[in-house]
C-alpha cells in the first residue's frame, strides 16, 4: 500500500499545496530536487528541502511498521559492520577498535591538536585491505575550513603501505597489496570543498545520491561542521534548526550505508559562576547529534584523547602524538622493549615501528 502525502508530518499549509499540484503519493516526490519541487507546487525551496527530507526518510527506511530488527539480530548487523583503526592502538582500545561503522563521531579541541591529523588518518586506515583487519573501503572528505593537505595524505598513505607489507605473511595478503599502494588510496578519497553553510548543507542533501553510485565508501568526514555555522549566521534560532535537522540526516546515512559519519568541532569558552572554561562549540543541544565525542586537548606538552560521551564504552582519556608518518601511540620504554617479531603485533600498534619519530607540533 502507497504512502499518502497527506499522511506527511509536515505543515498543513504546504501539504495542501503538494496535493492540490497533484502529488498525491510520496512516490510521486522520490525522484524530484527542491527546486523543481518549488517550481511545480509553489512552495519555498527552504520547505521543498523540508519535504524531500521527510519523504527520502521514510523510503530509504524501507522497514514496515512491525517489520523492525530483533536486539540478536542488530547486535550482530553492528559486529559485522566493523570499525577503522586510529593507529594510536591506547584510543583504538578506548574505543572498542576503532571509530564504528554505521555510527556518528564527533571530534573536538584546539586549533593545532590534532583534529584534521586524526580524520586524514581514518580517510587512509579506512583503505586497508580486509586481510588485514581493515575495511578495504574508499572515503569522502568534505573540507570547509581549507585545512585538507594532500601532503599529509601521502605520508599517512606511505606509512600505512609500509606497515601493511611488513605485516604481510600469506599469499592472500602480498596479493592485497598490490591493490593498495599510494596512488590508490589517493584516488579513492573523495574530496568536497564547501565554502558556506549553504554549500555544505547543499552537499549533505546530494551525498546519499552519490553513496549510492559509490558503495565502497565507508567513511564521510566533515572537517569541521562548526566553522560555517559560526560565521554565517546573526539568528541562532535558526542555526539550530539547521543543525537539527542536519544531525538527522548524517545519522540515517550512517545507517542506511552503513558508514562512518567523523565531525570535527571546534572549542568556545564558556562563563559561569565567575570561572571560564573550554568546551565544544554549536551549543549544548548539539552535544547530542553524534553517538559518540572525543575531545582531543594538551596537558602542557603532551596531547590527550579523551572519550567524553559513548552509549558503549566508559569514559577515557589516553596520550597520543603526531608524528611524520600520522596520527600515533606516544612511545614508551615498554613498547621499546617488545620482541621484533612483527606478526606478533596488531596492526595499527606503534610499538611496532621502532624507529622513533618526534612530535611535529607544528601540524
Amino acid at each position: 500500500m502507497q504512502r499518502t502525502v497527506s499522511s506527511l508530518p509536515i505543515a498543513p499549509p504546504v501539504k495542501v499545496k503538494l496535493i492540490s499540484s497533484g502529488f498525491q503519493y510520496v512516490a510521486d516526490l522520490c525522484d524530484l530536487r527542491p527546486l523543481q519541487l518549488s517550481k511545480e507546487a509553489g512552495i519555498s525551496q527552504q520547505e521543498a528541502v523540508d519535504v524531500l527530507q521527510e519523504v527520502r526518510g521514510k523510503r530509504d527506511q524501507g522497514v514496515a511498521p512491525g517489520g523492525g530488527l530483533t536486539a540478536l539480530e542488530l547486535f550482530e548487523k553492528e559486529q559485522g559492520l566493523g570499525s577503522i583503526v586510529t593507529f594510536c592502538s591506547a584510543l583504538d582500545s578506548v574505543l572498542g577498535g576503532g571509530l564504528p561503522v554505521g555510527k556518528t563521531s564527533e571530534v573536538c579541541g584546539a586549533p593545532g591538536v590534532g583534529k584534521t591529523q586524526l580524520c586524514i588518518q581514518l580517510a587512509v586506515d579506512v583503505q586497508i585491505p580486509l586481510c588485514f583487519g581493515g575495511l578495504g573501503g574508499h572515503a569522502v572528505y568534505i573540507d570547509t575550513e581549507g585545512s585538507f593537505l594532500v601532503q599529509r595524505v601521502v605520508d599517512m598513505a606511505e606509512a600505512a603501505v609500509k606497515h601493511c607489507s611488513l605485516l604481510a605473511e600469506d599469499t592472500e595478503q602480498r596479493e592485497a597489496l598490490k591493490g593498495f599502494t599510494l596512488e590508490t588510496i589517493l584516488s579513492n578519497l573523495f574530496l568536497f570543498r564547501c565554502h558556506d553553510y549553504v554549500e555544505l548543507l547543499a552537499e549533505i542533501y546530494l551525498l546519499p545520491d552519490f553513496l549510492a553510485q559509490h558503495p565502497e565508501v565507508r567513511l564521510v568526514v566533515i572537517d569541521s561542521i562548526a566553522f560555517p555555522f559560526r560565521h554565517d549566521f546573526e539568528d541562532l534560532s535558526q542555526r539550530t534548526r539547521l543543525l537539527n535537522g542536519l544531525a538527522q540526516q548524517l545519522i540515517q546515512m550512517a545507517t542506511q550505508h552503513n558508514i562512518a559519519v567523523v565531525l570535527t568541532n571546534q572549542m568556545t569558552t564558556k562563563v559561569g559562576n565567575g570561572q571560564s572554561k573550554l568546551v565544544p562549540a554549536l551549543g549544548e543541544s548539539w552535544g547530542h547529534a553524534a553517538t559518540q565525542r572525543l575531545i582531543l586537548h594538551w596537558e602542557g606538552q603532551q596531547r590527550l584523547a579523551s572519550l567524553y560521551k559513548s552509549p558503549s564504552h566508559p569514559e577515557a582519556t589516553v596520550p597520543y602524538q603526531i608524528t611524520g608518518e600520522g596520527f600515533r601511540d606516544v612511545i614508551t620504554t615498554d613498547c621499546l622493549n617488545v620482541s621484533a617479531d612483527s606478526s606478533a603485533i596488531p596492526s595499527g600498534n606503534a610499538c611496532k615501528r621502532l624507529r622513533l619519530e618526534g612530535d611535529n607540533s607544528h601540524i
